[in-house]
């Protein structure tokens, strides 16, 4: 499949991509494993608890199962059906992670059905692309090769079609970002915004959403081009690199906000005369959130 130096060094280069995101999440798994006994398994269990468990053990479980499966593949037939199985993990990974930025919206916003209706809707139009990506005739060519394992390589169309579900994903975080940022202008105004101090939930929710698109931004663009622009050997290697690094920034952005309303995202919803916030299960007055710190 691949006769030339060049290739194989970029054979290489994207295992080691793999093996790098693998590392970061399985790392920063263990590491926030403290706080997450702390602030999900010892608390109730609300829907927003779930969603982090789902998300967070969907991924390592796909890492090891991953591993494991490695071991055993025998033939060429066998590399190509765990490819179609990474796919689907990747696939619902992603899926998992825009409900959880939508449900952030959705409370930031005040629960606004109006809001709902429209983010459902872009949900339901991504899986749609989604689905017909991956479960449409992608599959590239794959083998076992030597030292390096299961290895699949895409045709210009098929990195194309593929490379299509990365760029709505990376649309949607940018209209996240964009939500996220009108809704707390409007609230504080834009010269109060901080990207440093962590004063309140508002901070939290801005810092982390802009450290999160930041983020992304700058693993999931050249995660697009090499389907695009990139050569034979490493389209798509970025993939699960840019997956894992979501999976690991999305648990983290929870976690903080688990820590900055304390028992609050898991009590029973609290009213406010004036404007108010939820945060998934809890309403929390922004006004007086802000007004308390300046």
């Amino acid at each position: 499949m691949f006769t030339t130096d060049l290739d194989v060094q970029q054979i290489l280069l994207c295992t080691y991509a793999v093996l790098a995101g693998n590392s970061i999440l399985i790392y920063d798994h263990v590491i926030t494993l403290p706080e997450e006994i702390a602030l999900i398994w010892r608390r109730p269990k609300a829907l927003f608890a779930m969603l982090f468990l789902l998300n967070r053990y969907l991924a390592l479980l796909g890492i090891i199962c991953s591993m494991v499966i490695q071991i055993f593949l025998v033939s060429d037939e066998v590399c190509s059906k765990y490819t179609i199985y990474r796919q689907l993990d990747i696939f619902f990974q992603g899926i998992i992670i825009c409900i959880i930025m939508a449900m952030r919206i959705y409370a930031l916003y005040g629960c606004s059905q109006h809001l709902l209706t429209w983010m459902t809707i872009i949900i339901i139009a991504l899986v749609g692309v989604a689905c017909a990506v991956t479960f449409a005739q992608v599959s590239g060519d794959a083998a076992i090769l030597p030292g390096i394992g299961c290895y699949e390589v895409y045709t210009t169309k098929i990195a194309a079609r593929i490379g299509l579900v990365w760029v709505a994903l990376f649309v949607f975080d940018f209209l996240i970002f964009i939500l996220t940022v009108y809704k707390i202008c409007n609230t504080r105004g834009l010269l109060r915004l901080s990207l440093i101090t962590r004063r309140n939930v508002i901070d939290v929710i801005f810092q982390d959403g802009a450290m999160y698109f930041r983020a992304m931004a700058l693993i999931n663009i050249p995660n697009i081009l090499t389907y695009y622009s990139g050569s034979v050997a490493i389209r798509g290697s970025l993939c699960n690199f840019t997956s894992c690094l979501s999976v690991t920034l999305i648990s983290r952005l929870m976690l903080n906000l688990h820590k900055t309303t304390d028992t609050g995202v898991f009590s029973t919803t609290d009213r406010y005369d004036d404007y108010h916030l939820d945060i998934l299960t809890t309403r929390v007055d922004v006004q007086s959130a802000i007004s308390s710190h300046y």
